[in-house]
């Protein structure tokens, strides 16, 4: 079998940052993947399993909800807890979905009330959520973004 494309990338270089992690063409629709890479792989600690899932739900809710709503076609976890994917219909650049990952990352730090879709109706795990350290974890993505600007591979 042959390895897939995101087990090519070197986690040993790679840092917190905004990379497009591939463009797909599907049936002729152009699908980009981004990798909102949170922590640094292999250096930092994993982001806490309840503040990635209060950050799905928050990731979710803004980008389905936000004026580019229609071009989300996911946006969810990696495996590996270093950070998130967010799938977008067409071709984008990172430097073009900065601002909307930056609007996330606001709408998420100043968040207040209930979590979308964290209710036992709406969600398989409900309970397991963390505002506060999913702020935590957008406050210093934010600053790395702003600092660094590592926005490709």
């Amino acid at each position: 079998m042959e390895k897939i494309e995101s087990f090519k990338v070197d986690h040993l270089n790679l840092f917190s940052g905004l990379y497009v992690s591939r463009v797909d063409s599907f049936d002729g629709a152009i699908i980009t993947t981004f990798d909102l890479r949170f922590t640094a792989p292999n250096r930092e600690i994993p982001m806490e399993v309840p503040a990635m899932h209060t950050l799905e739900h928050l990731g979710a809710t803004y980008f389905r909800n936000s004026s580019i709503g229609d071009k989300i076609v996911y946006f969810g976890p990696m495996g590996c807890r270093t950070g998130f994917y967010l799938l977008v219909a067409n071709e984008w650049k990172s430097e073009q979905i900065l601002p909307y990952v930056l609007e996330f990352l606001d709408f998420t730090i100043s968040f207040t009330g209930d979590i979308p879709g964290a209710s036992k109706k709406e969600c398989g795990n409900y309970l397991e959520q963390d505002l506060e350290k999913a702020k935590e974890y957008a406050k210093k993505y934010k600053e790395e973004l702003l600092t660094y600007k590592r926005l490709q591979y």
